[in-house]
């Protein structure tokens, strides 16, 4: 049994801990980031890999400061072999970095250097490309900026974000999996990206979830499927003269390529279906 620690946030996160479960892999602690504010009444909300710790009967630690001596202490007293981070969604400080040489590997769902940042799966759907990938790599000062350990290609076709997400996060754990042995036994030499070619990628805001249904039908599709459903993908449309927002819920592209929006939520309602909503 491996002794690691698993820095990670989201749900993302979450599904590489489920798949390294059941791969026979845990961590021995898990740190993931502080509670926060949530929802329309700003209810104390916990992060999904919180949850996941609390369900799994697994130690969890939510340090506001990396730096922190007591949180530098306890990671120390679980003696790991390994961190390994996966969507955590803070850059880790370059001396915790070195306390620990080469302790660090990331999951990346991007093949690097291509979409460095906090939204690769998103930006590549979005650029409607037909494949993306997984990099393991060491951890360095810089963000998604260390040696690659190992890669591997996953095709897009017309996946939605969430399929995307949990796929690659599977392919990403069974790919550590498979890299650890030789990875602690020192056969493995990472490779230096190719720092020129990097792209970066940005925070994604509610307003990139912007539908103009002007705009040509297989780049609007892209988008809908990459920022479904967060922060959701939406259009303003003129209804008995009064004009409404409606979020996308589910679409598709005909044979000819049109644009078919078949679900939605109008502002202040309930899902309905797009055609019966507008001709009611």
């Amino acid at each position: 049994m491996i002794n690691f620690v698993f820095f990670g946030t989201d749900l993302f996160a979450v599904k590489v801990l489920s798949e390294l479960k059941k791969l026979g892999l845990t961590p021995r602690m898990i740190i993931t980031t502080p509670d926060t504010q949530a929802g329309r009444h700003l209810t104390l909300t916990p992060p999904p890999v919180k949850i996941w710790a609390q369900q799994n009967n697994i130690a969890f630690l939510q340090p506001a400061k990396l730096s922190d001596p007591d949180f530098i202490h306890q990671l120390k007293a679980t003696g790991y072999e390994l961190c390994l981070v996966a969507s955590y969604g803070k850059i880790l400080p370059a001396d915790l970095l070195a306390q620990w040489p080469n302790k660090f590997l990331n999951i990346h769902p991007s093949l690097l250097p291509r979409y460095r940042g906090p939204s690769p799966l998103q930006t590549a759907i979005a650029g409607n490309d037909s494949e993306t990938g997984v990099t393991i790599m060491e951890i360095d000062k810089e963000t998604d900026h260390g040696p690659i350990v190992a890669t591997r290609t996953v095709t897009i076709n017309q996946k939605w974000f969430e399929e995307l997400r949990d796929e690659t996060a599977q392919v990403g754990a069974k790919l550590l999996v498979k890299i650890l042995p030789d990875w602690l036994a020192g056969k493995l030499t990472p490779q230096a990206q190719n720092h020129g070619q990097a792209t970066y990628t940005k925070k994604i805001n509610k307003s990139d979830g912007e539908i103009n249904l002007a705009d040509e039908p297989v780049k609007n599709f892209a988008k809908i499927r990459a920022y479904t459903p967060t922060p959701g993908a939406y259009f303003f449309t003129t209804k008995r003269g009064n004009q409404t927002r409606l979020i996308i819920k589910k679409a598709h592209l005909s044979e000819s390529n049109e644009l078919i929006i078949d679900r939605v939520v109008p502002a202040g309602r309930k899902e309905a279906n797009y055609r019966t909503w507008f001709n009611s």
